[in-house]
């Protein structure tokens, strides 16, 4: 009896590598927003953050409304925690229990890996942005600017802060890196000027803090939003610097095992 090859016959072999990145990253995002302990961080800190410290006047943000000065760090520090602490935690924990040694043997190249996680975290991100936006306008934010400038600051400093978070996750073991991103964010989010203005420390803190990639990404921003200047081409710069260095140390030292 003679077979014929029908519609259901196997067709064995990878699926198009487009498509086993957008299925890798959506997987990535279900992930990350099903885990309570990284949903706390990302979403619901800087947004309470937003929320407490434009209505109790605790710091002195100077002329103008709180939330002005406010809502910018707060963008800036909803992409840190998602891109460099949230992303480094899980990938971290995914070295450790050989979640990423299984990947990288699969047909899904370590590049393409690297890809839909960094689409996850734009995903992320943007949730993030709608919703501190929402809140921010709310509380009667009234942004300037150009918003080419601030769509450049935040796909820099989601690749300054991506680049770091990998590099963390690749060389220190899980339970470092769990310390480590969690005190790094604290430190950042009292000296990066995101709530506390860099002027604060004095001159010889603030030239030295402006460095930072948090500053760049919250002054910027800053700049752009609360003052309608034009491209922050500064910040743009510190950033770019941090990004390159970021994504060539995590992609030269990553340690997949």
């Amino acid at each position: 009896m003679t077979t014929a090859t029908g519609t259901y016959t196997p067709k064995p072999g990878a699926a198009p590598l487009p498509r086993m990145i957008a299925a890798q990253a959506a997987l990535e995002t279900r992930m990350l927003l099903r885990n309570g302990e990284q949903l706390l961080l990302t979403v619901v800190i800087p947004t309470l953050l937003l929320v407490l410290f434009s209505s109790v006047d605790i710091v002195d943000t100077g002329s103008g409304k709180a939330v002005d000065f406010l809502t910018p760090g707060i963008l800036a520090l909803a992409v840190m925690s998602t891109a460099f602490t949230g992303q480094a935690i899980a990938t971290g924990f995914e070295r450790r229990y050989g979640v990423l040694k299984r990947l990288a043997s699969s047909p899904l190249p370590r590049w393409g890996l690297m890809a839909a996680k960094t689409a996850s975290v734009l995903v992320t991100e943007i949730l993030q942005v709608i919703l501190v936006t929402v809140i921010a306008y709310a509380l009667g934010w009234s942004p300037h600017g150009n918003p080419l400038a601030v769509l450049l600051l935040l796909v820099l400093g989601t690749a300054a802060f991506s680049g770091l978070g990998l590099l963390m996750a690749g060389t220190l073991k899980a339970e470092a890196t769990l310390a480590a991103a969690n005190l790094v964010f604290l430190l950042l989010l009292v000296g990066g000027g995101v709530i506390v203005p860099l002027d604060k420390f004095g001159s010889t803190g603030q030239e030295i803090l402006g460095l930072l990639p948090i500053s760049a990404l919250s002054d910027g921003l800053r700049d752009v939003l609360q003052h309608g200047a034009g491209m922050p081409w500064g910040d743009l710069g510190i950033l770019t610097v941090w990004a390159g260095a970021g994504l060539a140390a995590a992609g030269w030292l990553f340690r997949w095992e």
